[in-house]
């Protein structure tokens, strides 16, 4: 759904032409992550009472989100001391658990990404993707800044 000139809204994510932004998930439930980072995004621009592209989205993905519950988080986030097989093949066994094309699956490269652990699971983090052990869910991007908004979100 085209939800502003340059955003278009789809069932598991969002193309932003304006900011040159694609963020896509699979498995767990993230519409509301993916909301508030469309709130973040054109709230600069149409001010904080009625962000159109958020009410959008809002009504197409059927969601009720409320603008003030768009609140960023800091989470803490903490390496293992080393990252060892199990913790790889743990985020390996994950990443097969969640329903995604295999060609989206065939993008991520666990080894090569940052490994955290938080009190409900692991965090996988690389350049295109977000992996989050307690959702259940895959994030994949196209910008490496989308982690940063994603992580900001991620508990919503």
């Amino acid at each position: 759904m085209q939800c502003e000139e340059h955003l278009e809204v789809f069932e598991n994510g969002f193309e932003d032409g304006k900011f040159n932004l694609r963020i896509e998930y699979y498995g767990g439930d993230a519409r509301k992550v993916l909301l508030s980072i469309i709130y973040e995004l054109y709230q600069p621009i149409y001010g904080s009472e009625y962000v159109y592209p958020f009410e959008c989205a809002k009504e197409f993905w059927r969601i009720f989100m409320d603008y003030s519950e768009v609140v960023p988080e800091e989470l803490r986030l903490s390496k293992p001391k080393f990252i060892n097989q199990a913790l790889i093949d743990r985020a390996e066994s994950l990443l097969k658990e969640i329903e995604a094309p295999e060609d989206v699956k065939g993008l991520i490269d666990i080894k090569s990404a940052e490994i955290y652990k938080l009190k409900d699971g692991l965090l996988i983090v690389g350049k295109n993707f977000l992996l989050d052990e307690a959702r259940k869910t895959l994030f994949v991007f196209n910008k490496p800044q989308a982690k940063d908004l994603i992580l900001k979100y991620l508990r919503r």
